[in-house]
């Protein structure tokens, strides 16, 4: 199975996405397909060897929309000479090919039919114009509206309430009707076409929406006064028709806004990359397209360049700014076999390294990916949403006829008062705010989350993460940095410590032994002696001769074989032997001058994340297949609740199982291959960025920076973005069970009108997306501020594959 997202344009009425799920649903070989009106695109998953991505592109615009390809930063796209910029970047035709599908690749990773830039990946086609990328329907909805306002104001004039108030006549001596009709043909004719094409495209795949009502409303009034001009005597509602088209534009307008601001992280992910890299080829440089790099060449970077894909620095050192994929505020020092990732900043050196992955493959390419398919997928709460929107329609329509029925045929009121209130109800009903509750809070919920690092792999994954009674963390290389490091230097009477450590880094001086690196490294900065007449001493330790002088590095059995006595220090050995520290004896010219004692250290941020989660009445346990006096160990530097000692790598899902099994929601942290099952099984699984592919495929979170701290941003930001559903949903539901007795009438004399209505309801829809769009300004731990000291930057390029 194959997963592509692909954009969406002419979805302006909420529940359009339901037409566009409905009919992609009805393509053989697609398992799943959910679309959102707030990115404008569709995620689709599919079987390739049944149906393709240019058959999924032909169904969406056989049902009425517009689809350009699928939605990719604009390094996997080929720019093409004749299209104007974009953001400073060549641009292709839609409808292209990448250039270098075409040709020879070692990797089959441009093979994707028009995958576009996200600047035209919302091209409308319904009444806004093919093409249209989403701030140009903005602008366009904006013209509507002032077009409806400039003929609305003289029908409001010319209108019985405006001639009774200021003694307007028709000019030229033209029938009042009949100038009110020219009026309100160019007030509501060009500016209702959207809303025209949507209801009709809607009606025909089955599906009612708010442009389904805004047609039975404003059209309804206004053929009705055109026939009351031309054909009957009547009552007109030429200014009720056009005063609410004005309201229904506005609320419109500032919806589209603000949902084209919840874009803006995507957005900024999409247009990271450079569109030009500079390479060697034939020996000299030269600068063609991103599109055109290819795996196996040598990129070269200089300082204030963009790095254009992923790869492994070959030669040169430099700082490279990683902020805008991990979020990692400091740059982080390059030499020599270190990974590089695609779209980060070179701030000072000069290096070249070796592309290792181009076009799709890169790291950019699939945190858009991650970030489109969790922005397109739905929350539980969603799923009933969607439902009841459907249904809301359905009742203003049976509501709005009702009204009609009871206030003109049993009640017997004028036909102008029971079709205003008819038309109220049409109005005042909205779907868009119950479906757009969710959808807008999940944008920018997961774009957030991106910008800092923590990607959602679906909606779900938000909702589930506040409900975690325990968050179990894989000891090694999640709590701990995964490799051993010196913890405690313990020195004989007179002896200084940078006398035991560089004594025993000289020693230690080219060892690979993980103990003799860490050593080594703390060592780092002292004047370390040379040595000479190295010795390994198998299962104890190693010796050399220091300025003349016998060195001994080793454990206690080759303290006792060189007959070193270690007097005081004894009892410190048994301290840190207990703590479950690794102690190595440091012995010169026959007196042991020191301990030093070496453990996997835990990381930075471990103890602040415990205490963060344990305030949030969240427990917290470690993992590890560490004997328990090691673990318990760690377990009182950092606070931790639940200690599971002496676990194999095959009993870490039981181990979660177990957790479930007492009624508790549980989370999983992890970065292991031997982590991936406890990943599956946990509620919610959270991967370690720098982690295996494995234990990342299997998770619902991915954590960028590898820092334990972004569990709290993680929860921190899924509660936040939870509490915004919670609102939005509340204050959707309560504004119809409330709207629907008012514009029918109820509370008669107490009354509606239509245009109090149009307000209402275009109001409520702008609402719930501001609201959503306010998460972006919410203090959050982990996410707007950061108190932690700095972690430790992305080990691999992989890290978000």
């Amino acid at each position: 199975m194959k997963t592509a997202t692909l954009d969406v344009g002419g979805m302006l009425a909420m529940l359009d996405y339901q037409a566009v799920e409905k009919q992609l649903s009805r393509i053989p070989g697609v398992q799943r397909a959910t679309a959102s009106i707030a990115s404008n695109s569709a995620t689709v998953e599919y079987d390739e060897t049944v149906t393709s991505v240019a058959a999924l592109k032909d169904k969406i615009n056989e049902c009425g929309f517009h689809c350009t390809g699928q939605i990719m930063p604009k390094h996997v796209c080929e720019p093409h000479p004749g299209m104007p910029a974009v953001g400073g970047a060549p641009m292709r035709p839609a409808d292209s090919k990448p250039i270098a599908a075409a040709r020879p690749s070692p990797k089959p990773h441009l093979h994707a039919p028009a995958a576009v830039p996200m600047s035209r990946d919302m091209a409308h086609e319904m009444g806004h114009g093919a093409g249209m990328d989403m701030q140009a329907m903005v602008r366009d909805m904006r013209n509507r509206f002032w077009i409806s306002l400039v003929f609305s104001v003289p029908i409001f004039l010319y209108s019985p309430m405006g001639v009774d108030f200021i003694s307007l006549k028709p000019p030229f001596g033209m029938d009042l009707n009949l100038l009110l009709f020219f009026l309100a043909s160019a007030a509501i004719i060009y500016p209702v076409w959207p809303f025209i094409v949507g209801a009709v495209r809607a009606l025909r795949n089955g599906i009612l929406n708010m442009a389904v009502l805004v047609l039975l409303s404003v059209g309804t009034g206004y053929l009705f006064s055109v026939g009351a001009t031309f054909f009957f005597k009547g009552e007109q509602f030429y200014e009720a028709s056009a005063v609410l088209l004005v309201f229904i534009l506005l609320g419109h307008w500032l919806e589209m806004r603000a949902r084209a601001g919840a874009s803006e992280a995507i957005r900024a992910l999409l247009d990271l990359a450079p569109p030009m890299a500079t390479v060697l080829r034939d020996g000299r440089e030269v600068e063609i397209p991103t599109a055109r790099v290819l795996v196996g060449d040598t990129v070269v970077i200089r300082p204030g360049n963009k790095i254009p894909v992923d790869g492994t620095v070959m030669e040169g050192s430099s700082l490279v700014d990683e902020s805008m994929l991990t979020g990692e505020s400091m740059p982080v020092g390059k030499k020599s076999g270190d990974a590089v990732i695609g779209a980060t900043i070179n701030k000072s050196g000069t290096f070249r390294y070796t592309a290792t992955k181009v076009g799709a493959d890169t790291a950019l390419a699939q945190i858009v990916k991650l970030v489109q398919e969790a922005q397109n997928s739905k929350a539980p709460a969603q799923l009933l949403a969607d439902r009841a929107s459907q249904w809301l329609v359905l009742a203003a329509i049976v509501i709005g006829l009702l009204t009609f029925a009871v206030w003109y045929l049993l009640i017997g009121q004028p036909l102008l008062f029971a079709m205003t209130l008819t038309i109220t109800v049409f109005v005042i009903a909205c779907p868009d705010a119950l479906g757009l509750a969710t959808p807008m809070a999940v944008m920018v919920g997961t774009g957030l989350g991106a910008m800092n690092g923590l990607l959602f792999k679906n909606a779900a994954a938000l909702e589930d993460a506040t409900k975690l009674d325990v968050i179990i963390f894989d000891k090694t290389g999640t709590l701990t940095v995964g490799q051993p490091e010196v913890v405690d230097v313990v020195t004989a009477k007179g002896v200084t410590t940078d006398t035991v450590l560089a004594n025993a880094a000289s020693v230690e001086q080219g060892s690979d032994h993980p103990l003799a690196q860490a050593i080594v490294r703390r060592a780092q900065g002292l004047a370390v002696p040379v040595q000479k007449a190295f010795e390994n001493i198998e299962g104890m330790g190693a010796g050399a001769e220091i300025d003349g002088e016998r060195v001994f590095l080793g454990n206690r059995r080759l303290m006792d074989t060189q007959k070193l006595d270690l007097g005081e220090l004894a009892a410190e050995a048994q301290r840190l032997q207990g703590a479950g520290r690794t102690v190595v004896h440091v012995a010169r010219a026959g007196k042991v001058i020191g301990l030093i004692a070496i453990a996997d250290a835990p990381r930075s941020t471990a103890a602040v994340t415990v205490a963060k989660l344990r305030e949030r009445g969240v427990q917290v346990a470690m993992l590890t297949g560490d004997n328990a006096g090691t673990a318990q160990r760690i377990a009182r530097d950092l606070g931790l609740d639940i200690v599971l000692a002496d676990v194999l790598p095959g009993q870490k899902a039981s181990k979660v199982r177990e957790l479930q099994v007492q009624g508790k929601k549980v989370g999983m942290v992890g970065d292991g291959v031997n982590d991936a099952p406890a990943l599956t099984q946990a509620d919610v699984g959270f991967a370690i960025g720098a982690g295996t592919d494995v234990a990342i495929e299997s998770a619902d979170v991915v954590l960028m920076k590898s820092d334990p701290y972004d569990v709290v941003g993680t929860v921190e930001l899924s509660h936040a973005t939870l509490r915004k559903m919670h609102q939005n949903l509340w204050w959707a539901v309560g504004y119809n069970v409330i709207a629907f007795p008012l514009a029918a009438g109820v509370f008669y004399p107490f009354l509606l009108s239509p245009e109090i209505a149009a307000l209402a309801m275009s109001g409520s829809s702008a609402l719930v997306a501001i609201n959503a769009l306010m998460l972006k300004r919410t203090k959050l731990a982990g996410i707007t501020r950061r108190s932690t000291v700095q972690t430790p930057p992305l080990r691999t390029a992989e890290a978000a594959a």
